[in-house]
């Protein structure tokens, strides 16, 4: 396992569906990619700049995403996100993340991510149904 730094990269990509809509998600009522599934792309990058950078039974979770949603983009488009790690603060993350489609960039955030034991988290989320 190499070290968490400043300056890893993590991307991701999709091709934009129906289910990935404004109108589906309830964020608006057009069909175009909505803001909520570009946070999830947006997101999914920053997982991945951290893959095998975590040691075992450790898992990264959002905390925070201030993001600014640039463009519109339709159905059967292309999308992709790219996340640098910028700080490692103990168990804080915080990312620089841009979105683009095929024509234009999309999105950019700020987007704060948080190092936790995946079992514990999971155990307290699931204390909570019982």
């Amino acid at each position: 396992m190499d070290k968490l730094a400043p300056g890893l990269i993590g991307e991701t990509e999709t091709v934009v569906t129906e289910a990935d809509t404004a109108s589906r998600w309830g964020s608006g009522l057009v069909p175009v990619f909505g803001t909520p599934a570009l946070v999830g792309l947006m997101e999914g990058a920053a997982v991945r700049a951290l893959a095998g950078y975590l040691p075992p039974g450790q898992t990264s979770v959002g905390g925070r995403i201030d993001l600014r949603h640039l463009a519109p983009t339709p159905v059967g488009m292309h999308a992709r996100a790219r996340a640098e790690l910028l700080e490692v603060e103990g168990r804080r993350l915080v990312f620089h993340v841009e979105a683009w489609d095929e024509v234009e960039k999309i999105g950019e955030a700020t987007h704060e991510r948080f190092i936790v034991a995946e079992e514990r988290f999971v155990a307290k989320a699931r204390a909570k149904g019982e």
